[in-house]
């Protein structure tokens, strides 16, 4: 983690880190580490959201132990009202439970973004996480949370499997979308080069020998 956010502080790209999960010390860890903002897993409760941003701000906003390492590099001053004012905590909503309980967790102070794990959505809802989108079921929950965090102005999210999911939420007012992971972008373009080698003409040749692509 570190590592990435050395490489992502030489282009000034503004880096978030997605914790593994609920846990204080990760998120401290993460912000210390120099991450501008958290997006922290499987918030099903108030109580869970509470926690989630007690861990990312300075007392009085939370709990979040004084620790500065690579984050002081960045901080003009270390205020911490002014480094509470910076981070950005994104708590993910993914669950019924949590759809059932989302307008409590929404209106815990410090939410900044909300963002929708679709798949984890769809397993709770008992439907294939591979046929979620475009289920009608699924995009009424989607949208729902779009419209209670709108009505609070917190920034909504989610995760898209690609450019066709993307561009339709885009459109639907989301404004933080993630379009694929590195891993099945990386096997995509491995099966695009294979295929294309395999479904080029043969040219005629001496060489009888099989081919194994």
């Amino acid at each position: 983690m570190v590592t990435m956010l050395q490489s992502l502080a030489i282009t000034r790209t503004p880096a978030f880190v997605r914790v593994s999960w609920n846990h204080p010390g990760e998120i401290m860890r993460a912000l210390d580490a120099g991450a501008q903002g958290v997006i922290v897993p499987m918030i099903g409760s108030a109580a869970d959201a509470q926690a989630a941003v007690g861990a990312c701000r300075y007392a009085p906003d939370g709990y979040r132990s004084w620790g500065p390492g690579r984050n002081a590099l960045y901080a003009s001053r270390l205020d911490p009202a002014e480094i509470n004012r910076q981070v950005i905590c994104t708590v993910m909503v993914e669950t019924t439970d949590a759809i059932d309980a989302l307008d409590e967790i929404l209106e815990v102070p410090g939410i900044d973004a909300v963002f929708i794990g679709p798949s984890d959505l769809a397993v709770s809802m008992g439907i294939d996480p591979a046929r979620a989108f475009g289920n009608a079921d699924h995009e009424k929950l989607v949208r729902q949370v779009l419209a209670a965090c709108r009505k609070r102005r917190i920034v909504a999210g989610m995760f898209c499997g690609g450019a066709e999911q993307a561009i339709r939420w885009r459109d639907a007012g989301f404004h933080m979308l993630a379009l694929q992971t590195d891993a099945r972008l990386l096997r995509a373009a491995a099966e695009a080069l294979v295929r294309s080698v395999r479904e080029a003409p043969k040219a005629e040749s001496m060489d009888s020998s099989p081919s194994y692509v």
